[in-house]
């Protein structure tokens, strides 16, 4: 049976119950094919009768007609039925969905699962920049989508721990110390303003900026391509750097934990500013060194390789791979080096765990498919429950970013940006009469990062994006700002009401809209478990947008302060409350806030 809007299990057994009186069957549930109702045909539930035919042994039409009245004769809720084909159509009767609507209000917490037989224990890794650049936006992307993928697991029941391995070593590292060292002058955050992680990753761009003069030098005196790239003096620096590096020299170390700390500080406030938020840490270099460990003992066990200038190897080929690097014959560590020690320090960290999620871009999917053949090659079973969330990159219209190049967009900057076009966009509506410059600038902050959010959180993450900055602020279509004004007009409605507690009255008939509503809000715990499942938070965005927008086409269509019957008004009080609970939960799994007024 295909699971649909909390649909009562009465249903499902009146179903089998015709079935067999009609038909001598017992079928059981899971050949029961239920789905919503399409909105061009009248019904709220539609069961697919072409599955059944085998046992009807008449048409799709004369099956669905039998069915149908064994079901309204037996089911005090279903009122009517019509028959398109092969799919059976049901319509509830009218008590049926304010009885729904009333135990939807009484819920705590509604929507969300508790913890139960079913929960988990799951890790959700995102975020894990390099210690050499500030966050862009690709950056902004994978927080968003790990945390809100960490909150929508929460919200089903599971016990989530969020974290981060920062990758605070290797020769990426070294670079921009080496150009810091060499060009910086002693320059600082303090002495020169920047945010430290941009003070950092303006030292990586330099080292990049000299490091191709010096290989257009020696291509020029003669020299092949690669070996330009390999003799340039400043890459050489670098290499000795990062073994001076791992054999713990004094000064290097200094020098790293200085340039580090500043880039830590940085991460932090645009964390803050951004809402994500990690229950611990990893640092790359701690976990590097249990990853040489697991690769050395992997040598002793015949599972991987030692070559004769000391480098370390995997041979993937039987297993349609490649052979694969993981350890330089220097005896430095690549990223599969630390990463499979990550992944054993985070089980024997929490024991219990019982899957590892990785947030991190499809540029990287043959690397995570290489660790987690890996992690089984070297006997631990749990690499079976390692997931990569893969998604798509983000593009601009002006192209692909490249960090090294210096054209990423800056995560900073890009929300500075968004929050301009917010305070623009609302001061141009002049809609702000009588609202103080503090909470102006609350709400401006608000629309422009739940823009920026919302637009980010919408695309299915397996599908690469455009982001596209004007548009994801737009008040109307799908967007942020659009839900994030829905729900300040439903409170406006709540407000004048002056109405602190409503009751849902009980009613045998409602109108379309009211139905149409309450039967969308009756989906939001399938739908948190459908994001769930898929660890897609676009499913919980799409959903908002279609409740934001059927609650408009509510507003508009059906009058509530001035609506002159008491129980019609109740009711439409009761949905306008609960519509602004349910966005109000649903965004905030997107990591949204959402105005009382605007």
């Amino acid at each position: 049976m295909q699971k649909i809007e909390q649909v009562s299990i009465s249903l499902i057994q009146h179903i089998q119950n015709a079935i067999s009186s009609l038909y001598g069957v017992d079928l059981p549930e899971e050949q029961l094919q239920l789905q919503k109702t399409r909105k061009e045909f009248e019904g709220d539930v539609t069961l697919v009768v072409f599955p059944l035919l085998r046992v009807s042994k008449v048409s799709p039409e004369q099956t669905g007609q039998q069915i149908g009245e064994a079901l309204v004769a037996a089911v005090d809720y279903v009122e009517s039925f019509n028959v398109v084909k092969g799919f059976l159509n049901l319509s509830f009767a009218a008590s049926y969905w304010v009885e729904k609507l009333g135990e939807m209000q009484a819920t705590e917490n509604y929507g969300f699962q508790s913890k139960g037989a079913h929960s988990r224990n799951v890790m959700v890794e995102y975020s894990s920049p390099n210690t050499n650049k500030p966050l862009h936006l690709g950056h902004i992307r994978n927080n968003l989508l790990g945390f809100s993928v960490a909150e929508i697991l929460k919200a089903n029941g599971h016990t989530v721990q969020k974290v981060q391995v920062i990758n605070d070593r290797g020769i990426h590292i070294c670079k921009s110390m080496l150009a810091w060292q060499k060009f910086g002058k002693g320059e600082t955050p303090q002495s020169s303003g920047l945010k430290g992680d941009k003070l950092v990753g303006k030292y990586y761009v330099e080292f990049d900026k000299r490091y191709k003069v010096q290989i257009a030098e020696l291509i020029e005196a003669g020299k092949t391509k690669e070996e330009a790239e390999a003799q340039a003096s400043i890459i050489v620096e670098a290499r000795e750097m990062l073994l001076k590096w791992e054999a713990d020299d004094v000064e290097v170390r200094q020098l790293w934990e200085t340039m580090n700390g500043w880039v830590y500080e940085g991460f932090d406030e645009t964390y803050k500013r951004l809402g994500v938020d990690f229950d611990k840490l990893y640092y790359e270099s701690n976990t590097y060194l249990i990853g040489k460990e697991l690769v050395e003992s992997g040598v002793e066990d015949g599972v991987f390789e030692k070559r004769e200038d000391g480098s370390i190897w995997c041979d993937l080929t039987a297993d349609g791979m490649d052979q694969k690097l993981l350890l330089r014959s220097d005896g430095t560590a690549v990223y599969m080096t630390q990463d499979l020690g990550t992944a054993k320090l985070r089980y024997t960290d929490w024991p219990a765990l019982n899957q590892l999620i990785y947030t991190v871009g499809n540029e990287q999917d043959y690397h995570f498919k290489v660790l987690f053949l890996l992690l089984g090659k070297l006997g631990f079973e749990w690499a079976q429950n390692c997931y990569h969330l893969s998604y798509g990159m983000v593009d601009l219209p002006s192209g692909k970013m490249k960090s090294r190049e210096g054209t990423v967009v800056d995560a900073d900057d890009l929300m500075d940006e968004m929050v301009s076009t917010a305070k623009a966009q609302s001061e141009e509506r002049g809609k702000l009469e009588g609202m103080a410059s503090e909470e102006a600038d609350a709400l401006f902050e608000m629309l422009g990062m739940g823009a920026l959010k919302y637009f980010m959180l919408k695309v299915d993450p397996k599908k690469r994006m455009l982001f596209n900055p004007a548009e994801s602020i737009d008040m109307q279509g799908n967007t942020g700002p659009f839900i994030q004004y829905t729900h300040a007009r439903i409170k406006s409605v709540l407000r004048k009401s002056e109405v602190e507690v409503v009751t849902v009255p009980s009613l045998t008939a409602i109108n379309e809209n009211e139905r149409s509503l309450i039967r969308l809000l009756n989906q939001y715990p399938e739908t948190i478990k459908l994001a769930g499942d898929e660890y897609s938070p676009a499913v919980i965005a799409n959903y908002t947008y279609e409740l934001a927008k059927e609650y408009n086409t509510f507003y508009h269509e059906c009058p509530i302060l001035i609506e002159e019957d008491e129980n019609v008004k109740a009711l439409r009080l009761a949905i306008s409350g609960l519509t602004s609970q349910v966005i109000s939960s649903a965004m905030r799994l997107l990591g949204v806030s959402v105005p009382d007024r605007m």
